[in-house]
């Protein structure tokens, strides 16, 4: 492969996919299989060397890719968030992260793996969980919600704030702060940075708020100015790009009336080519014995990371709370290190080389180390520990549900009052914010999206119900969510004008053969509703559609364990005593007019206040 630089960076491409695949399909971490498949092709088999294969330009083309990374990274750091989270995962993302950054450094010095500057950088970068370690391994478990919540949204907010507390700790390694006069040069750093992530932060945000581009010209220029921000701010200041784009993220996510999710989902997408190039190629630069060196110490440093700096940092996060002690151990398990600490470790190691720092190969060793095995070690024991513990839900009973027409709302809401956390998701702002006022959990966009994937918390759902007007929504729907939960658990409504000659995987089809969703509007319309009945021995499910003359149509059904099984076509399931099932049923013959219901209470009326004839 260093013969051909076509044909390596061709097969580090599609290397980079095929375990970004793997890893989706086995429901890992990407980072696992990355980080694995170039170890493998470089100390494993020898196959690649990135350092003869790209000379002077492997410095160059790493740097920038850190910077898209952290700039997509920071673009997702709200305060809002931080605040509107609770104050479990407020002391978590910084009295925490504070926590484990001194129990880290002070053990990795302490056994004499790394200098004391050196080892501090190392605590920060293990500090980061990460949205991308996290989640893969939270939808696997099934956590409680109160416990799967608390680490779903530390992954998403500490994951910029660490980068920042790396790259922040970085610039006083690379410097020698023991000449007084360098401390001017740190000064100059943190000014050029900051002042320079700002102001194009706030620049851009100023440009975006006017409309004054083209929407589709606005994730071109926004990869072309963080790239120049980060050159920039180097030519400037050394080393002061990362800081400038970390910054400018973080300025450009907060402020007020400037739409950053298409940006984000751009940068997004870039960021898993990215990673999937930097993380096959960072590995591949690590010799082995960098991992076989010292090999009991950096056990001993595990230990310190896994059972005194995680267990303390939720200590000191969750003294005074109200949360169960056996949710509190579980959050002392969970913490898979992730994207950040690797790629800026790769980064930082190569720059350390250059100034001279000893240590940055160990430093990298040792991050991958603990990446590798948080990552293993929690993904294999965290079930059996939840359940142990008795923080696992047993089954997921939620529903997704997409589409905001007048079908969704009906079923959510009925679903909502038997107490079963449902999801309502549309396109519509409006459709959304009426489910929203009707107290439904609610997600405002396209649920197939790079966004869905990040934001919505699926923890506790177990079922997609499509119901949107939209055939291919419907279907895109049913596609991505059955690898989620499951082929038998996504099921689609028929539509008026949809073929029905569509493959099983695209989502079981609900109700009768002759339900559509048109059908079912015009039955909502005309006063229908949803009537909840409970099956016996004696009132069994034939018998109430005997007694329904044919014209209810069954919605779902609810077990006696309270798990919901909606009516499809290829019906697995037998309503059975106990059950409750959901029909959809037209009014009371008497209620047919305005005028019988009239008259009803008018006649009620009268008897309630006619008095009673007393006996001669």
């Amino acid at each position: 492969m260093n013969d051909n630089p076509a044909l390596a960076a061709a097969l580090i491409v599609f290397i980079g996919a095929t375990a970004q695949w793997f890893s989706w399909w086995l429901k890992l971490p990407a980072i696992l299989l990355l980080l694995v498949a170039g170890l493998a092709i470089g100390p494993g088999l020898h196959l690649f060397s990135p350092d003869e294969m790209f000379g002077d330009l492997l410095f160059p083309f790493v740097s920038l890719g850190v910077a898209v990374i952290l700039f997509e990274g920071s673009l997702t750091l709200r305060f809002s968030e931080i605040r509107g989270h609770g104050q479990i995962v407020t002391r978590l993302v910084t009295l925490g992260a504070g926590v484990t950054i001194i129990v880290a450094a002070l053990g990795a010095w302490a056994l004499g793996l790394l200098s004391f500057e050196v080892a501090f950088l190392f605590g920060a970068l293990v500090s980061v969980t990460g949205p991308t370690v996290i989640i893969p391994i939270l939808r696997s478990v099934g956590l409680t919600r109160n416990a799967a919540n608390v680490l779903r949204w530390e992954g998403v907010i500490i994951d910029p704030l660490g980068a920042l507390a790396a790259v922040v700790i970085f610039q006083f390694v690379a410097v020698d702060t023991a000449d007084p006069g360098n401390f001017i040069l740190i000064a100059e750093i943190f000014a050029a940075g900051v002042a320079l992530g700002a102001g194009a932060g706030y620049a851009f945000g100023w440009l975006l708020r006017r409309h004054v581009m083209p929407d589709y010209l606005h994730n071109v220029i926004a990869l072309a100015l963080v790239l120049a921000v980060f050159v920039g701010a180097n030519e400037i200041a050394h080393e002061s790009g990362l800081l400038a784009v970390t910054i400018m993220g973080i300025f450009l996510a907060n402020m007020r009336d400037v739409d950053v999710e298409d940006i984000l989902d751009f940068k997004e997408s870039l960021t898993i080519l990215l990673t999937s190039i930097l993380f096959v190629v960072l590995a591949a630069r690590l010799p082995t014995d960098a991992f076989t060196a010292n090999w009991t110490m950096v056990a001993a440093l595990m230990g310190i990371i896994l059972f005194i700096a995680r267990p303390l940092s939720v200590l000191v996060s969750t003294v005074g709370t109200s949360m169960p002690w056996r949710e509190r151990a579980i959050l002392s398990w969970i913490a898979p290190r992730g994207i950040v600490a690797a790629a800026v470790s790769g980064l930082f190691a190569i720059q350390l080389n250059r100034a001279g720092v000893d240590g940055a190969q160990t430093l990298v060793a040792l991050t991958f180390t603990v990446i590798v095995t948080t990552v293993l070690l929690q993904s294999l024991t965290a079930r059996p520990l939840a359940r142990l513990l008795g923080v696992a839900d047993p089954e997921p009973r939620g529903l997704l549900i997409v589409g905001g027409n007048p079908v969704a709302h009906a079923i959510a809401n009925s679903l909502k009052k038997l107490d079963f956390d449902v999801i309502l998701s549309d396109t519509s702002w409006d459709e959304t914010r009426k489910a929203r006022m009707g107290g439904l959990r609610t997600y405002f966009g396209n649920i197939v999206s790079d966004d869905a994937d990040r934001r919505l918390d699926l923890v506790g759902i177990g079922q997609l119900l499509a119901l949107s007007r939209r055939a291919p929504l419907n279907t895109l729907a049913c596609l991505r969510y059955a690898r989620e939960f499951g082929s038998g658990s996504v099921f689609r409504i028929r539509l008026a004008d949809q073929a029905e000659n569509v493959a099983a995987i695209e989502g079981r089809l609900l109700f009768k053969e002759d339900t559509t969703l048109e059908a079912l509007e015009d039955r909502l319309a005309d006063g229908w509703q949803i009537k909840m009945t409970k099956l016996t021995e004696e009132y069994g499910f034939q018998k109430m559609l005997e007694q329904q003359g044919g014209e209810g149509i069954p919605l779902y059904a609810i077990s006696r364990d309270n798990i919901v099984y909606p009516f499809a076509e290829d019906r697995t399931f037998k309503a059975g005593p106990g059950w409750q099932v959901a029909n959809l049923v037209k009014p009371a013959d008497d209620a047919a007019t305005p005028e019988a219901t009239a008259a009803e209470r008018a006649k009620s009326h009268l008897q309630k206040e006619t008095p009673p004839k007393l006996p001669d």
